[in-house]
């Protein structure tokens, strides 16, 4: 319900989205009720309630997972202050997320590669590079970003992607990197890099079992598609 031109304090105290969250818990407060307590004050005409309303509405919730810090600040009523809040509290979620994720996670399939970092991956802007270290039970010990940036083979060099690995006594690997534009389609460089990284790791001791490309909502295993 939007509640045009009242403040926070003109709501019944029963009613506000801070009391409605001490008393019921987060999890019966709307996505706009959420972000209008992180955002706390609203304008001269409009709520916060009202002016998250208008986010949501007009921009909808992903916009805030992908939007730049820069994008948020112009937002009339957001401001700089309000965008790092916001921006802070959205990265908090991913990390709380991600430690939940990593918590004895088992690979069994591209699928699972996918659940693990898709919704997280493909909102970035740039390429990110991730390795994922596998135990001898493809249990995911750890997850790092090697590079961000176009991939190619100057940025993703096996010395860095198996440095991290033998750190970790990783027994293999499976790598995965985004692909802004939504496309999860190899590049020609996505493969080369690939079957470099491949052939060092038989040299090293640690398997690359797949290289995972994440689109928008979709993912490409190039295992799957005898790319390996």
């Amino acid at each position: 319900m939007i509640l045009s031109n009242f403040k926070i304090k003109d709501i019944p105290p029963y009613e506000r989205p801070r009391e409605r969250l001490i008393k019921y818990g987060p999890e019966v407060l709307s996505n706009a009720e959420l972000l209008a307590i992180l955002i706390r004050t609203g304008t001269k005409n409009l709520s916060a309630i009202d002016l998250a309303h208008s986010i949501i509405n007009h921009k909808g919730l992903d916009f805030l997972c992908s939007c730049s810090f820069e994008d948020l600040s112009k937002i009339k009523g957001i401001g700089v202050a309000k965008a790092a809040q916001i921006k802070a509290a959205i990265e908090l979620g991913k990390r709380l997320k991600g430690l939940r994720n990593h918590n004895k996670v088992k690979i069994t399939s591209p699928k699972d590669v996918f659940e693990l970092l898709g919704e997280d991956m493909r909102y970035l802007k740039k390429e990110h590079f991730r390795v994922i270290m596998l135990n001898t039970k493809n249990v995911v010990m750890d997850i790092k970003d090697i590079s961000i940036g176009n991939l190619n083979s100057s940025i993703v060099h096996p010395r860095e992607v198996f440095c991290e690995a033998i750190k970790r006594s990783s027994f293999s690997i499976i790598i995965c990197h985004n692909h802004p534009s939504g496309d999860p389609s190899p590049s020609q460089e996505d493969i080369d890099v690939t079957k470099r990284l491949y052939e060092a790791g038989k040299i090293i001791g640690i398997d690359l079992l797949d290289h995972i490309i994440i689109g928008d909502g979709c993912y490409i295993s190039l295992k799957e598609k005898n790319l390996i």
